[in-house]
């Protein structure tokens, strides 16, 4: 059966699509929930008319991320952590302290868009990836450095 996809569904396709499923599916979980609609003339050319509408909104959009992605390609974020004598870091750098840190810095990310297959935990540079836009991803320099033990008070002289 033919349909067309009125909103995005996940692991079939997004608004606009023009798929061959299989009846059932149609009929019984993407037309009654309102996720699709059955191919026709008519239904075509409505949905042809939303499709030019969107894709001037998609643009649009698309454009203020691209300015996004710009900014955010040029953040450094440093973070600094106590650590062993080997650069293994106590603790870890994870993905909600990089969207605490960017708070701060003015950038309203979501913490599941911030590509961080598992937390940092050495010393170093290292570029965390954060979606974006759709596919469009930005790139962060994430700096973890050693925290300087304080130095003993030399101003106090031993009393003898």
């Amino acid at each position: 059966m033919k349909i067309i996809l009125l909103e995005n569904v996940e692991k079939v396709g997004r608004k606009g699509d023009i798929l061959e499923v299989a009846p059932g599916f149609a009929r019984n979980y993407l037309i009654p929930r309102k996720l699709a609609m059955e191919v026709t003339p008519g239904n075509l050319k409505s949905v042809e008319m939303q499709q030019k509408a969107l894709r001037k909104k998609l643009e649009k959009e698309r454009l203020t991320y691209q300015e996004l992605i710009k900014k955010l390609n040029q953040v450094t974020l440093t973070f600094v952590r106590k650590s062993s004598e080997k650069d293994v870091i106590f603790g870890s750098v994870s993905a909600a302290d990089i969207q605490e840190e960017l708070a701060r810095q003015g950038f309203e990310i979501d913490r599941k868009k911030i590509v961080l297959d598992e937390p940092i935990k050495r010393l170093g540079t290292f570029t965390v990836p954060v979606k974006v836009y759709h596919e469009d991803r930005a790139e962060i320099k994430v700096v973890v450095v050693k925290e300087e033990a304080p130095a003993p008070d030399s101003q106090t002289e031993p009393t003898a």
